[in-house]
């Protein structure tokens, strides 16, 4: 198991600690080792954000577990950039931490949404109980790449970049209507594949 993911995976479930007042690493001074390759400086990050990162996962996902994976991917994330110097102000690594706890959720929040819009598109039906589980489903994937190019860029822009009719039109040289014309159109090429393929 990666090194890392064995720290994460002991701080994720290990019982919140109390940090010493007279710690002698700071946050910033723990974010310059890591980036400096101090192997023993990332054991000492996760130990100290497990539990806030916890704390805050539990309070907006009201799930343990949803906090659990939200710690170990904020960790893995934040270990990543230290190691390649991507933090440019160490000092402000609490904040950092925050902001990505922040955005996972939201990302989350947006990818499910995605495919809630996408299997509101194509009825359950022309999709297989096992193909329902994948995201997106193979037949979609499948008939999505048969479509031309333009209704394909307009039916991916608009279910998985969250792109309305206007921007994605300015986009590609559309007004708004002929946008909602091609995705009309591309919808119903896209259900015609999937019952052809359904039915073979």
């Amino acid at each position: 198991m990666n090194p890392a993911l064995s720290i994460i995976a002991r701080e994720i479930y290990a019982p919140p600690v109390q940090t010493p007042a007279d710690r002698d690493d700071d946050d910033a001074s723990l974010a310059r080792r890591i980036s400096a390759s101090d192997t023993a400086a990332e054991a000492e990050f996760c130990r100290r954000f497990a539990p806030r990162i916890r704390l805050f996962g539990r309070k907006w996902l009201r799930s343990d577990a949803a906090a659990a994976d939200l710690v170990q991917d904020v960790l893995l994330m934040a270990l990543q950039k230290l190691r390649a110097g991507e933090v440019r102000e160490p000092e402000r690594i609490a904040s950092f931490m925050l902001g990505t706890a922040r955005q996972m959720m939201v990302d989350s929040r947006r990818n499910s949404g995605r495919r809630e819009r996408i299997l509101e598109a194509f009825p359950l039906d022309l999709i297989s109980g096992e193909e329902s589980a994948q995201d997106p489903p193979e037949r979609l994937r499948h008939c999505l790449q048969a479509l031309p190019e333009r209704e394909r860029a307009v039916l991916v822009m608009t279910f998985y970049d969250d792109c309305p009719a206007d921007a994605l039109g300015k986009q590609h040289g559309l007004n708004a209507g002929h946008v909602r014309v091609i995705r009309h159109r591309g919808l119903d090429h896209l259900r015609s594949c999937m019952e052809a393929e359904g039915s073979q």
